[in-house]
């Protein structure tokens, strides 16, 4: 399901989105381009084991305090439609939450999202020495907060079926709903098989997902009052219409 639009209007320029989706883009364009990308990876990206496993941080060569590869891996990504799908998100999830929000608030609710998701993909992962990469996790706090926000906002989604795009639109709550239940038959399946924390990180999406919607009451409760009200779709911790 690939979400073209929602309903909810904006009240101003996404300013902090823009600026996400510009620095994770810069950063994916050194990615490619710098002639050592592993070291990148090496500094940047979060691997379970150097931080969950008793001697990890020793052998990792991070302190036991350091907390930064949790959000460094969620500005690195591992291809093209990587990162195209998840800046596309990020802009029709997060452009209508950070006018409600405020961007300093928004950026701060982001940036505790990502942390949220890498940490649960570490803990429910910590003997895999693969390295875990991507915005999805914090994407993920985005999706169910703007879910928790607006259930009743209308998505237009693109589902193509083969060759054939099929256009329609839910309610952002059942969209969400759905995006969950997938996350969570997705981790099961995987906990079945043999892993080391290789491919998807499932973990990371369902604990950013949580993580969003267990915040989105108390950043609510420092939005700024004097947005606009909102007519288009009201949710029980609007405070702002």
């Amino acid at each position: 399901m690939f979400p073209i639009r929602d309903s909810v209007p904006k009240y101003s320029n996404p300013v902090v989105v823009y600026s996400l989706i510009a620095v994770n883009t810069l950063i994916f364009l050194v990615q490619i381009t710098t002639p050592n990308p592993e070291f990148i990876i090496t500094q940047f990206a979060l691997f379970p084991n150097y931080h969950f496993l008793p001697d990890g941080t020793l052998r990792a060569g991070h302190g036991p305090f350091d907390f930064l590869p949790f959000i460094t891996a969620t500005f690195l990504h591992g291809g093209w439609m990587h990162i195209i799908f998840n800046m596309w998100t990020l802009f029709i999830f997060g452009s209508t939450l950070e006018s409600r929000l405020g961007g300093p608030q928004f950026l701060v609710f982001y940036l505790l999202c990502g942390f949220a998701s890498t940490y649960a993909h570490g803990y429910f992962n910590a003997a895999s020495y693969v390295p875990v990469i991507g915005a999805s996790g914090a994407i993920a706090g985005v999706i169910g907060a703007y879910a928790l926000r607006f259930p009743t906002a209308r998505l237009t989604l693109l589902v193509p079926i083969i060759f054939i795009p099929i256009i329609f639109t839910v309610p952002a709550l059942g969209y969400a709903v759905i995006w969950f239940v997938i996350q969570l038959l997705q981790q099961t399946w995987e906990a079945m098989r043999p892993s080391m924390g290789g491919g998807v990180a499932w973990w990371a999406h369902i604990g950013g997902f949580i993580a969003g919607l267990a915040l989105l009451p108390i950043f609510l409760l420092f939005a700024s009052p004097s947005r606009k009200p909102n007519t288009v779709a009201r949710g029980p911790w609007d405070r702002l219409q």
